[in-house]
C-alpha cells in the first residue's frame, strides 16, 4: 500500500512506474506469507497452540491470518509512509526494502531446514534485493531532474523554489 499511494506525487513516469510494480508484486508478496502463516496454523491443536506462545494470537484471531509483527506488535496504516516528496519517500522506500531482506534473513536463519518454509522465503528475499535496486534507479531517475546542489532543500513535487536564489546557493 506504501508504494500504490507514494507513486501520486513521483515526479517522472519511470518513478511512478517503479512504485506501481513494485507496489503491485508486495501484494502478491503479502499473499504468499499470509499463505504460510495459514498452513502452519491452520491444524493446530490445543495443546499445540498452547505450549508454543501462539494462544494470545488464538485468542484474538483463532488462526486467521492478522498481519502482525513477530512480537506481536500489529499492522497499522502508520507502515505506508507517504510523505509526498518523493526524495524522502524513496529514501524511505530503500530502507523498507533492507528492513525486509533482513527480516527475510533471520526467518530463513530458523527455518533453513525446512524446504516448504524456506524456499518461498528465499524468492521474497531475492525479491527484495531487486525491489532495493529498482528504487535507487527510481531515485537516480528523479535527483537527475532537479538541481544536484539544492534537491534535498525542498519538495520537488509540492514547492517551486526560485531559480535564481536556487543557483546562488
Amino acid at each position: 500500500m506504501r508504494y500504490l499511494s507514494q507513486r501520486f506525487t513521483m515526479p517522472n513516469r519511470m518513478a511512478m512506474a517503479v512504485l506501481n510494480d513494485i507496489g503491485t508484486e508486495e501484494l502478491a508478496h503479502l499473499e504468499m506469507v499470509s499463505t504460510i502463516v495459514h498452513q502452519l496454523t491452520k491444524d493446530l491443536s490445543m495443546e499445540e497452540i498452547e505450549k508454543s506462545g501462539f494462544g494470545p494470537y488464538y485468542i484474538d484471531h483463532t488462526v486467521g491470518v492478522w498481519p502482525q509483527a513477530a512480537g506481536g506488535v500489529p499492522f497499522n496504516a502508520c507502515e505506508f509512509q507517504s510523505k509526498g516528496d518523493p526524495i524522502t519517500d524513496l529514501f524511505e522506500d530503500l530502507a523498507a526494502e533492507q528492513k525486509a531482506r533482513a527480516t527475510y534473513d533471520n526467518i530463513l536463519r530458523v527455518v533453513r531446514d525446512i524446504p516448504e518454509i524456506a524456499d518461498p522465503i528465499r524468492f521474497l528475499r531475492a525479491r527484495e534485493v531487486v525491489h532495493f535496486q529498482r528504487f535507487g534507479e527510481a531515485l537516480r531517475s528523479v535527483q537527475e531532474q532537479l538541481d544536484a546542489k539544492n534537491f534535498y532543500a525542498f519538495n520537488p513535487s509540492f514547492d517551486c523554489p526560485c531559480e535564481a536564489s536556487c543557483k546562488n546557493s
